[in-house]
């Protein structure tokens, strides 16, 4: 199992596919999810990409902290300084879907050199307060679903701003980020998350546009889903206004997150790899 330790002695999983020869892509996934985020775009990327994904501390098949409060976004942009050195490459693109997006906006900050370019999947530097509430209300807790089934049935109604999404696909998402277990379902990342995330959300709002500004130079891309909760079309405008060269796409019928392998997500993402 490929895996490496951090700093502080936590075992991280990531998985790293593709040819060595070809260039490196790094996917940094959503804020309860891990490296399946990127399955449905990975085989549009392989051939082309050397495509490395990581599972953050808590997350998925990488070992939970001992102390909850290192799951913050400085701790996690570190460990993937750490994978970078681990790997032995000194400078990757980032796709960043939602709390990765705001992870590579961090390294462009503190890390920059390390940074070859950023896609922003249905995040920016300003998040709406409501797709907040969302998700302070499910972080860390159990679904109501006893079965996976009852899970993906749910899943369609459920998940604001979605349509036309086949069912199989809502199978495909339950089965990623549960397990079956006698008692019922069962999240895969550390329940603890919930009270990182809580207590950020005690404290005021950081401004997050020198991080976004600290992106000038390298080449950025952002793919919103039009029925986003999270990532307002104003603050889109706003970082088109500042960055009138950032590849832009808005997926429609999808709200936090896409999913990447729909047609407008995939133009962005081809325009985006083709400047970095």
């Amino acid at each position: 199992m490929p895996e490496f330790r951090s700093s502080d002695n936590l075992r991280l999983w990531y998985e790293d596919q593709g040819d060595e020869g070809d260039p490196a892509l790094l996917c940094l996934s959503g804020l309860t999810r891990n490296s399946t985020d990127f399955d449905y775009v990975l085989p549009y990327l392989l051939g082309e990409h050397r495509v490395i994904r990581l599972d953050y501390r808590g997350r998925g098949k990488s070992q939970r902290a001992p102390d909850w409060r290192t799951y913050t976004i400085p701790t996690e942009a570190r460990d993937v300084v750490e994978l970078l050195d681990h790997l032995g490459l000194d400078r990757v693109p980032i796709i960043g879907t939602s709390r990765g997006g705001l992870i590579g906006m961090a390294l462009a900050l503190t890390a920059k050199a390390r940074l070859g370019g950023l896609c922003l999947v249905d995040i920016g530097p300003e998040v709406a307060p409501e797709g907040l509430e969302v998700i302070k209300g499910y972080v860390g807790q159990p679904p109501e679903a006893r079965t996976l089934e009852e899970a993906a049935l749910m899943r369609a109604t459920l998940m604001q701003g979605f349509a036309n999404v086949p069912a199989d696909r809502w199978r495909e998402e339950v089965a990623k980020h549960y397990r079956e277990t006698p008692e019922g379902l069962a999240i895969n990342y550390d329940a603890k998350l919930r009270d990182a995330v809580l207590e950020a959300g005690a404290q005021p709002a950081p401004d997050l546009w020198p991080l976004f500004d600290a992106l000038a130079g390298l080449p950025l891309a952002c793919i919103r889903g039009a029925n986003s909760d999270l990532l307002s079309r104003e603050t889109l405008a706003e970082m088109k206004r500042r960055r009138p060269d950032m590849v832009t796409a808005e997926v429609p019928d999808r709200g936090h997150v896409p999913f990447l392998d729909e047609p407008e997500a995939l133009e962005a993402l081809n325009e985006w790899t083709m400047l970095i």
